[in-house]
């Protein structure tokens, strides 16, 4: 390969962190204008070396050659200066600004030597990137307004609109709809076309194979494989990622379906969805599919009492209930695992014991304080039962894996013993090991009579797991199909689209 074709280039990157070697002496290149695959499963250590790349975190040993030349990147500021930007799976966004705001933070437009800023030419600028990547966001909207795809769009519109060489785009599709995921390609070929490199992230492998050159699979902090556009297959970097084949990607534990134990009837939030009926047994794992925007993840919030309806019913176990706060719903014996792990699951400062019992604290008290025997029994009870891989219960969440955070979540509830589960995409940003090991324990809980709830964006995803499904479309109810019906492709994707 000629060094002018080549922009980075890493030579034997090794980090280490307290109980665990990160990387190993990692190679990686990449050349220019190309879109290079990243891949492996949480914990392979692809986050680490992204954030070694930005400055984040600083290599124990190995180097980097940018644009010909060895360099040391000291922080973010650097690797921006550089020319390498990341978009990261954990969005990393100004809520209480404008989107606007968000995409020139930092480089501000001003006229001439005033210093005033140019609102004017950052407002006209930001809707000539969304317009070229087709989004519809009003640019002077709060970030706090937008839902997680448009966070994650505004995300990435903020990398396209820097001079970078390189950009980095850990997971960027994990929120975004079919038609959002189609504008995301097209703006990367765009990229490519004008000699940028984009390092891809992403554990949705089709994906993988339709947009990226070449793929690089990380396993336990090393390379184990390269792969040119020709040789790449979903059963080999599988392989690869694993060390094995993996040989049912959706394991569907069969159990008896038993009686109603949720009912709800007409419930209604205009303009975020009306008239939604439907029933939940026990044993069931009902999905919810269609769209992002469709409305799935407001139902699911309004029924644990995040929202509150303008109309409807809800009944468990056939008793209508007024679930009016997250308290109501989880004293009714309702849990909800939100899509949004980062602002809404998890304490990421706070280490497991605290992450895992705080739902439940009062089962844990003793004369008004906590029992830290009763603490690290269940904490060590649920690491075990939900094999999370951890250094100690006492490690702060946020140096998990995603894997690992999304089974944090799952254990909080899971230690109320609660009858209906709500899981808001519970495989968004998780490797395919990690995914099956969640559909394994979704299982397990309809097995042992929980009635489960399940949002995802994958179609597969859902179609895999779900005994019954129930498709959204701006609000509103479009279909229902049995499983025996699930090979009615083209209906399901009628209902998706509002087409009758």
């Amino acid at each position: 390969m000629k060094e002018d074709k080549v922009i980075l280039e890493v030579r034997g990157i090794t980090k280490s962190f307290p109980g665990v070697k990160a990387l190993n002496k990692v190679n990686l290149v990449v050349r220019r204008g190309e879109v290079h695959g990243l891949t492996g499963e949480n914990g392979a250590g692809k986050s680490t070396l992204m954030k070694i790349l930005m400055g984040i975190y600083q290599p124990d040993s190995g180097e980097i050659i940018f644009q010909g030349k060895k360099v040391q990147i000291k922080d973010a500021s650097h690797a921006k200066h550089l020319g390498i930007n990341m978009v990261f799976q954990e969005l990393n966004l100004f809520p209480h600004l404008s989107v606007m705001e968000n995409i020139f933070v930092n480089r501000e437009i001003t006229r001439g030597k005033s210093g005033l800023l140019n609102w004017r030419k950052m407002y006209q600028e930001t809707k000539d990137y969304f317009q070229k990547l087709k989004i519809d966001v009003d640019p002077l909207k709060k970030i706090r307004e937008l839902n997680v795809a448009n966070r994650q769009m505004v995300e990435i519109t903020r990398a396209i609109s820097t001079e970078s060489k390189i950009i980095i785009m850990d997971e960027p599709t994990s929120s975004l709809s079919d038609y959002e995921i189609e504008r995301l390609f097209e703006a990367v070929k765009l990229l490519k076309e004008e000699g940028i490199s984009i390092i891809y992230i992403s554990h949705k492998l089709e994906e993988v194979m339709g947009i990226c050159d070449r793929v690089t699979v990380l396993r336990n902090g090393e390379v184990v494989a390269n792969y040119e556009k020709e040789e790449m297959s979903v059963d080999n970097i599988i392989q690869a990622m694993l060390g094995k084949s993996l040989e049912k990607e959706f394991p569907k534990i069969e159990v008896p379906i038993g009686d109603e134990l949720l009912k709800v009837e007409g419930l209604s939030l205009p303009p975020l969805f009306s008239n939604v009926t439907f029933t939940l047994r026990s044993g069931e794992i009902l999905g919810f599919l269609g769209l992002v925007g469709s409305g799935r993840t407001d139902v699911a919030k309004t029924i644990f009492g995040m929202k509150k309806p303008t109309g409807g019913k809800i009944y468990l176990k056939g008793r209508e209930v007024k679930i009016e706060s997250p308290l109501d719903a989880i004293k009714s014996g309702i849990a909800y695992v939100s899509e949004d792990r980062k602002n809404e699951g998890l304490f990421l400062g706070r280490d497991l014991r605290e992450n895992i019992t705080i739902a439940g604290i009062d089962r844990i008290l003793n004369r008004g304080f906590i029992d830290k025997s009763k603490e690290n029994k269940v904490t060590e009870y649920f690491v075990k039962e939900l094999d999370i891989s951890t250094p100690s219960i006492f490690q702060r969440v946020k140096f998990l894996s995603g894997g690992n955070q999304q089974k944090v979540c799952l254990a909080r509830w899971f230690f109320l013993n609660p009858s209906v589960i709500i899981l808001d995409e519970p495989t968004r940003g998780i490797d395919v090991g990690a995914k099956t090991e969640i559909y394994q324990i979704i299982g397990k809980l309809a097995g042992q009579g929980k009635g489960i709830i399940l949002i995802s964006s994958e179609t597969e995803e859902i179609l895999g797991v779900s005994d019954r499904i129930i498709v959204f479309h701006e609000g509103e109810i479009t279909g229902e199909f049995k499983r025996e019906e699930f090979s009615k492709r083209d209906s399901i994707m009628q209902c998706m689209m509002g087409v009758n």
